[in-house]
């Protein structure tokens, strides 16, 4: 068998309601999902994931070759663009050309890519995470009651721009999980949003009411000495590296002691994913993807031994997409389809009017104020108003 040809999709994700964080949100709750298609000349069809701007330039590193080769074809890939760079959208690209190299593996072998990986227990433990910023109290307890109903024990919640509505909010969702657990699992996100400064300040505050998990991204992504200094001033985990991009960002932090969770972003690939479990399995770490459509690297996170858990989005699919799982007992039901068992309705896809964002701001955009607020508190310089949407900076 022979990899013979790509194709690029685009469909939707309708949320049902505002999703985001400190960075932005999407209003209108939708977004955008590229679908890569990877064909081969045995009629195969393997289904990636994730934005692949540079699918032109990556291609030619796998045209040609047999797709079981999964490993060595993502290093083909890396070495094919290491003048120019592996980070950023080209790194996103090989991770949705491995993801579908590993759908095409598992489908060849006539199994679930969960085992062919290795794993033998098909439930992966997740905990829940509205990318919940832009919702009022009301909605949030609104959405976390419907994951509570799925058997959740542990919640992330988006925040960082207002401490006192952080406290509330957490609180509010540990009560909503207590019917299933005496002490849930709560985590903050502030999505890089505090400076140094802030961090250390605004974690102590938020830890004398609340019991943490985690606090997830509380500084830049690669700031070794800022992340280290949150760890050691905590009670709680720090978790990050969801945006970092290869094993070499992964290492000064690792190294460090910077992070007590590692963290791996599902839309860079299976490879990635297990290299980084590796890494951290090698420092005595845990390791935890997070979410993305159809939770692709759940098959992945089911096989490496120190898996903890696995973010969790939502409960349905984008349009077109099917997915081969359920969401139950508090994490995800792996399902017997071959390879990701992910199936595309192409037609479905097609009668789209639009595929992209709602609006051009959101949480994928870095507003020019973060990370040099004074102060995370409603109604100051560099804060949003208390339902959590965005607002233009003004002086004090």
């Amino acid at each position: 068998m022979k990899i013979t040809g790509y194709r690029t999709l685009r469909t939707v994700h309708h949320w049902g309601r505002p999703v985001g964080d400190a960075n932005g949100v999407v209003a209108g709750g939708s977004t955008e999902v590229p679908v890569l298609l990877v064909e081969t000349d045995a009629g195969l069809t393997g289904v990636g994931l994730g934005a692949h701007a540079e699918a032109h330039r990556i291609f030619p590193a796998v045209e040609g070759h047999d797709p079981r080769a999964v490993t060595t074809l993502y290093d083909r890939m890396l070495a094919h663009t290491f003048k120019s760079g592996h980070a950023g959208s080209v790194f996103g690209t090989i991770g949705a050309f491995d993801m579908a190299l590993w759908d095409l593996k598992a489908k060849m072998a006539g199994e679930p890519l969960w085992r062919t990986l290795g794993a033998a227990d098909r439930f992966v433990p997740g905990y829940a995470s509205g990318l919940d910023i832009g919702l009022d109290d009301d909605e949030l307890v609104t959405l976390y009651t419907g994951w509570a109903e799925r058997g959740f024990t542990g919640a992330k919640l988006k925040g960082g721009l207002d401490t006192d509505r952080d406290i509330r909010r957490l609180g509010a969702v540990a009560e909503v999980l207590r019917v299933n657990t005496r002490s849930p699992a709560l985590m903050l996100d502030v999505n890089e949003t505090w400076g140094r400064h802030q961090a250390v300040r605004l974690l102590a505050r938020i830890e004398e009411r609340i019991e943490l998990a985690w606090i997830e991204e509380p500084v830049r992504r690669w700031d070794t000495a800022g992340n280290r200094a949150v760890g050691r001033s905590a009670r709680t985990a720090v978790a990050s590296g969801e945006n970092l991009t290869g094993l070499e960002q992964f290492l000064p932090l690792l190294a460090a002691d910077a992070v007590q969770v590692v963290q791996t972003g599902s839309v860079w690939g299976i490879t990635h994913f297990l290299r980084t479990a590796t890494l951290a399995h090698g420092h005595d770490l845990p390791v935890s993807p997070v979410g993305y459509e159809g939770n692709p690297v759940a098959h992945a996170a089911a096989s490496v031994p120190n898996h903890l858990v696995t973010e969790v989005q939502d409960t349905g699919s984008p349009v077109g997409l099917t997915v081969d799982q359920v969401i139950a007992d508090g994490g995800i039901v792996l399902g017997d389809a071959p390879g990701l068992g992910i199936s595309v309705d192409e037609a479905a896809l097609a009668r789209l009017e639009t595929a992209g964002w709602a609006e051009p701001a959101g949480p994928h955009v870095r507003p020019a104020v973060a990370g040099l607020r004074l102060v995370a508190d409603a109604g100051r310089v560099g804060s949003p108003p208390r339902d959590g949407h965005p607002q233009r900076e003004t002086a004090p």
